[in-house]
């Protein structure tokens, strides 16, 4: 059974509550982008908080491994088990809580990286219950604002002082802060990048990088592979590399404008 299948058997199952109004996979199986590494993520969105037992129940029918039980925080209620063999990290939401955030993100311009991830989820989530709600959810996020691309350039163009001392950092041989140094960068690149494609961020930290490049109609010439010399080069040739496409950024930043 592939993962596609395993997240919709564990799906119908939620499905059976009466107080679930959907359930869509999430994460690198909705995106086709698993490995032998995946996990599954499912996302379930509830009229009203679900009980313990509610989530509970889920995995005590399918007997699953509980491995993590999280109660209501920052608008989630989560857990993690096991089943078959496969680790599932659910994450459950009110409904309502969910038009809230496509609106603060769609139409208040809301760059915050959950929001974002969140709305990234339902774009490209692949809904196993709830289809007619999933459908408007999915319709209200189809397009990319304009303004929010605005909203997250600006923001991540902001470098910081660091960034400027950089070359201090390698001369004095300062290895942990320099590699911090450019690791930023490339977050911040990252940033400037998902803006000018008009892509919503889909991980907090930027996870499959080098799929996301490749989606991505707006960047530098061979981008992906000049992104891994940043830290696979000698100090110095990495951090030459970091630069030369940071100003190519900035240029297609200035293009757009």
């Amino acid at each position: 059974m592939n993962l596609e299948e395993l997240a919709r058997k564990v799906a119908k199952v939620y499905e059976q509550n009466a107080k679930v109004e959907a359930v869509y996979i999430a994460g690198s199986v909705a995106r086709g982008w698993e490995d032998s590494f995946s996990d599954i993520e499912l996302n379930v969105l509830w009229s009203e908080g679900p009980t313990d037992q509610d989530r509970l129940s889920v995995i005590e029918q399918v007997n699953g491994e509980l491995l993590d039980f999280y109660g209501f925080e920052d608008d989630e209620w989560s857990e993690t088990f096991k089943f078959e063999g496969v680790k599932f990290e659910i994450s459950s939401f009110l409904t309502e809580t969910i038009r809230k955030v496509i609106n603060r993100v769609t139409k208040e311009f809301d760059i915050s990286l959950a929001g974002q991830c969140l709305i990234s989820s339902i774009h490209y989530g692949v809904p196993v219950a709830g289809a007619e709600l999933m459908d408007g959810f999915k319709a209200k996020v189809q397009v990319y604002p304009e303004q929010l691309g605005h909203v997250m350039i600006d923001a991540y163009s902001d470098f910081g002082n660091q960034w400027k001392n950089r070359r201090v950092l390698l001369e004095r041989e300062d290895w942990l802060m320099l590699y911090s140094v450019m690791t930023t960068m490339q977050r911040h690149l990252m940033g400037i990048l998902y803006g000018l494609n008009c892509m919503y961020v889909h991980h907090p930290d930027f996870k499959w990088q080098q799929q996301t490049l490749d989606e991505m109609n707006i960047k530098p010439t061979d981008i992906t592979k000049r992104m891994e010399r940043v830290f696979l080069s000698s100090p110095d040739q990495g951090l030459h590399e970091l630069e030369q496409v940071v100003q190519e950024v900035q240029e297609l930043v200035r293009e757009k404008e």
